[in-house]
């Protein structure tokens, strides 16, 4: 039976000496090493050549988001799990894209982390049933850029050049308050305070170029 080299990233050392134990009690795993920061990470995979890396969300010098990212761009070989005890839709879908194979929380039962490790390895990909309906739930709710008219789209881009709402009725040919209703279902959709927010946010999710 091959052996299963693990990396477990995690900033407190008293999780890491937890898993090492836990982890140890598998004949077919093999903890290699261990990383407290986003940094020890990119340079254990880089030396130790790890198959699965354990990953932290919350480290410090490069999340585990960041790290993730890191390692794609680097097209590290190492399959990923993230196991953290945050478990909030957008932190598990960044996570994903960013190149997460496994996501698990904290307090999973210890065969539902093993299952988790040997299914990664074969080169398949598990979520926690828990993980998995909050990012089907994610997926399926509808974005912003859904939610926003095509009229209220026009508005949003003429705001972003810096338009005032008597620029955007003329050019529109609709009254200002016809214009300050839209810009009004903007901030509410976009859940911004002003207009610049609505902008900044827009632009973030990809809704303005």
């Amino acid at each position: 039976m091959s052996s299963i080299k693990i990396l477990i990233a995690d900033d407190h050392p008293i999780v890491r000496d937890g898993l090492r134990a836990v982890l140890s009690t598998q004949a077919d795993f093999v903890v290699i090493g261990e990383a407290g920061s986003g940094a020890e990470v990119i340079d254990q995979v880089r030396r130790l050549q790890p198959d699965v890396l354990l990953l932290d969300l919350e480290m410090p010098d490069g999340d585990g988001v960041t790290t993730l990212q890191r390692l794609g761009e680097r097209q590290s070989a190492v399959r990923a799990i993230v196991f953290t005890a945050f478990d909030t839709d957008d932190r598990i879908v960044k996570a994903v894209r960013a190149g997460a194979q496994g996501y698990l929380l904290k307090g999973a039962p210890r065969d539902e982390l093993f299952n988790a490790i040997r299914v990664v390895h074969a080169g398949g990909s598990l979520l926690q049933p828990v993980v998995a309906s909050k990012l089907i739930s994610r997926l399926n709710r509808p974005t912003p850029v859904d939610l926003l008219t095509e009229r209220e789209r026009e508005v949003l881009i003429l705001v972003a050049q810096g338009r005032s709402n008597r620029e955007i009725a003329n050019e529109l040919i609709v009254t200002e308050r016809t214009v300050k209703f839209h810009v009004s279902a903007i901030l509410g959709k976009l859940d911004a305070a002003n207009r610049t927010e609505a902008v900044a946010r827009a632009r973030a999710q990809g809704i303005l170029g």
